[in-house]
């Protein structure tokens, strides 16, 4: 029997999935676009919806495709969007509002009056990144004062955060697995990238509550399975990178001092900086390049916002 991986690749125009044969070579893919909502100037919402349904179908079309070439899909890895946040109830989970994309800027004006007592510094040498909207941080801050249902919801201990990975492993496995893991994590300003833990400071002081964060993991490590009621098979979920990590790794950037560029809705540089954390004089972010049995790599960044957005829209 022929044996396969399947890699889910969450976009932020597009979902699809990869059947790749043991050897890395590409067998089957499936990619679906779904809409993007402008509701105002500078405002970025996908429908969470949407975005579960185009995974599924991806995954889905994947997996008949290798049931078709009599193979077994021994895992599954998922990577994603980062930044983009969604919160939803753990009871029925749907979702109490749009995800707020990363490239969303509705809460800038905040982000300005957070820099103002010198937070940047203290943001900056826990969690690698500046104070902006672009983080999820901002986001989940903005749907809890502007969501009604929140607060009912966060009263009966019935509200879930994730990052779209998290959202994704949450509906896979039928709400059994609240899970991220570092790379994402560390790109939501709650996460400091030297205990690897959320931080606690951080988070009393944007008033958000611990409870709804998902646990943390290893890029490489035990996310649970497919539920087969969802899918049709229980299937492992052994890696989760966001998507700019994920492409450092495909590209083997393993040696320190590695570089790749990806080029798709924004423009992307990430280096290895292996075991050392290093600040940038330039603005770059510092970030987690991934995390293997508990220790991290890390890596400098450099983002454009749009780039084949900017094709896109032409």
């Amino acid at each position: 029997m022929k044996k396969f991986l399947v890699a889910i690749d969450q976009g932020t125009t597009s979902s699809r999935a990869i059947l790749f044969d043991i050897s890395g070579n590409i067998k089957f893919t499936y990619q679906q676009e779904f809409k993007q909502y402008f509701p105002k100037n500078g405002w970025v919402e996908h429908n969470p919806s949407e975005i579960w349904k185009t995974t599924l179908r991806s995954l889905k079309k994947v997996i008949k495709k290798a049931n078709k070439l009599n193979g077994k899909i021994l895992s599954i890895g998922i990577t994603n969007q980062r930044e983009t946040t969604v919160i939803w109830n753990k009871q029925n989970g749907k979702t109490i509002y749009n995800a707020i994309v990363w490239q969303d800027r509705r809460t800038q004006q905040y982000c300005k009056n957070l820099k103002k007592n010198n937070f940047e510094n203290k943001i900056r040498n826990k969690t690698g990144l500046f104070i902006d909207p672009y983080f999820s941080a901002t986001k989940i801050k903005w749907i809890l004062n502007n969501v009604k249902s929140s607060k009912k919801l966060l009263k009966s201990n019935d509200l879930l955060f994730g990052t779209i990975d998290t959202f994704l492993i949450w509906k896979l496995t039928k709400g059994q697995k609240h899970l991220t893991e570092t790379t994402n994590a560390s790109r939501t300003m709650l996460f400091n990238i030297n205990t690897n833990k959320w931080d606690k400071d951080i988070l009393k002081k944007l008033k958000i509550p611990y409870k709804i964060l998902p646990e943390v993991k290893n890029s490489a490590d035990n996310f649970g399975s497919t539920n087969k009621k969802v899918v049709g098979k229980e299937i492992p979920i052994s890696a989760v990178l966001g998507d700019q990590q994920a492409a450092a790794v495909g590209q083997s950037c393993f040696q320190k001092g590695s570089i790749k560029s990806t080029y798709g809705t924004g423009a992307f540089v990430i280096m290895n900086t292996g075991s050392k954390k290093i600040l940038s004089k330039n603005k770059l972010l510092t970030t987690i390049c991934y995390t293997l049995k508990g220790k991290n790599t890390y890596a400098l960044e450099g983002s454009i916002f749009i780039a084949g957005a900017g094709v896109q829209w032409l």
